[in-house]
This record gives structure tokens, C-alpha cells and sequence, in this order.
């Protein structure tokens, strides 16, 4: 089978008794940096060394094929260099093919960035969205910002610590420089820090500099105030712009609360 294992995310202390045994245990690792690997069974005093085989972003396409063979005949472990591989991590591609293949994909959970900085951001944690890496390019990055910005679930990102003060300029352009944001820094680390504030605030912040690993975790859009007659009025508006009908009722019932039904309904009988 394919084994997907936790690692540690910064604390060695946070590795869990089912790794330390299916590293001690395991005949075929493949894993996102073997070096890291190497150094991980090292620091763990873990003698086994098993055959290590490298996927990562770029080889994972023509790696999964071979290595879901490989899986039916032994258990491969599966790990990236921290936290939970898929999430934003190797992984994704192998585990679809096994899937489609029939070979069974399990998980031995563990650390992760981003659970952890949504539990110690202070945000609401009940409804929430994961999007990794914001786009390198500004444009890229703003504009996917535009299409998060009504988007009411509290979202956590990935970011480099060299495009956080851009990022979070965006952030104050796009949704407004009142918005709460958290930046957690080196999560379970020595030099843990935990930023919270509006991002106009972070914003300023982050300009003197910042390092280490980044999550930030973003305060979901507050519901506009509108009765029904004006959202009917911003759905024929979207609408106008070339939407279709059904997609703007679920955008301005997303953004505002009111009856996605009764946008529609409304709508419908004043085209």
C-alpha cells in the first residue's frame, strides 16, 4: 500500500510512536528531499535504512506510475519534508493513480502548518479554506485575491517570508485594510511568533523583514448588509456583465446572506 506519514513541521519532539515504527520498519521510502529524510532517521537514532527514492514537483508525474507497482508488492512511505504530503507537498498525483489503479492509500496523521495556525489564530475555526502559495507575480497574486475577497470562510496560506510585505500590501488593497490577518511564524519552533492585527497593520510590519516559515491565516469577508430588492438589482447587474444567472444569485447570497432561491426567483421574474 501507499503510506502518507506526518513528519514534524519544526519541533522534532511532535514525531509521532506510528512514524518513529513505519520508519524503523520500512523497506522503501520516497520522499520530497532524501537528504531530509537521511537527516530525519538520523536525528531519531532510527538505524533501518531503507531505499529512498526522491518524488517531488518535478519528477511525481513519472515517478507515481512506478512507484504504485512498486506498492503492490511492499508498502511504500510517503514523505515531504514537513507536515502532511499533498498539502501543498508531493503527493497528489501519486495518490490519484494508486486510487485509480486499486491500490490502497492510507495516512499516519501528524503535525501540519496549516491546522495548527488556524487553531492558534483566534479566527473562527468552524468553516475554513486552505490556499497555499498566493501567485510570485503581483498581478497573478491581486488577482487572485479579488476572487477570495467576498469569500466569508476563514482562508490560511503559505507564504515566502521575501513576498510577505507585498502580500499582505495586497491583501489591504484588495480586501481592505481594516480585514484581520495572522501571521504565525515558525510554528513549533524556538522562534515561534504569533502576529495578529489588521493587515494595514501586518502590512507595516512585515516591511522591516521577516523570516522563517510563514502561515497566514485571513479573516473571512463579513456578510454586506442588503435587502432583497438591492441584491435582486446586483444580480441583474452581474448578470449584465455576462454572468449567468444562477452563478450571480450564489455570489451575492455568498457575499451578502440573503436566499440564494429568492435572488434567483426575483431575478428571474424582472429579466
Amino acid at each position: 500500500m501507499i503510506i502518507l506519514a506526518a513528519t514534524p513541521i519544526g519541533n522534532l519532539g511532535d514525531v509521532t510512536t506510528r512514524l518513529v515504527e513505519a520508519l524503523g520498519s520500512a523497506t522503501v521510502i520516497a520522499a520530497e528531499d532524501t537528504r531530509v529524510t537521511v537527516h530525519l532517521l538520523k536525528a531519531l537514532g532510527i538505524e533501518n535504512r531503507p531505499k529512498l527514492i526522491s518524488l517531488h514537483d518535478h519528477n511525481e508525474r513519472d515517478k507515481a506510475a512506478e512507484l504504485v507497482e512498486l506498492a503492490r508488492e511492499t508498502d511504500v512511505l510517503v514523505l515531504s519534508d514537513a507536515g502532511m504530503p499533498t498539502v501543498s507537498d508531493p503527493g497528489f498525483h501519486l495518490v490519484d493513480t494508486a486510487a485509480a489503479a486499486g491500490v490502497v492509500v492510507t495516512a499516519l496523521p501528524g503535525p501540519s502548518a496549516v491546522l495548527t495556525a488556524l487553531a492558534v489564530s483566534g479566527l473562527p475555526t468552524d468553516r475554513f479554506t486552505f490556499e497555499g502559495f498566493l501567485p510570485r507575480k503581483p498581478g497573478d497574486r491581486r488577482g487572485t485575491l479579488r476572487e477570495l475577497a467576498t469569500e466569508p470562510r476563514t482562508m490560511v496560506f503559505f507564504e515566502s517570508p521575501n513576498r510577505l510585505a507585498a502580500s499582505l500590501a495586497d491583501m489591504a488593497t484588495v480586501l481592505g485594510d481594516d480585514r484581520r490577518v495572522v501571521v504565525c511564524r515558525e510554528l513549533t519552533k524556538f522562534f515561534e511568533e504569533v502576529k495578529r492585527g489588521t493587515v494595514k497593520e501586518l502590512a507595516e510590519w512585515a516591511t522591516k523583514g521577516v523570516k522563517g516559515e510563514i502561515c497566514v491565516v485571513v479573516a473571512g469577508a463579513e456578510p454586506r448588509v442588503m435587502d432583497l430588492g438591492a441584491g435582486v438589482d446586483e444580480v441583474l447587474s452581474l448578470v449584465a456583465g455576462g454572468a449567468r444567472l444562477k452563478d450571480a444569485a450564489s455570489d451575492v447570497s455568498a457575499a451578502t446572506g440573503l436566499s440564494k432561491r429568492e435572488l434567483y426567483e426575483e431575478a428571474l421574474k424582472r429579466k
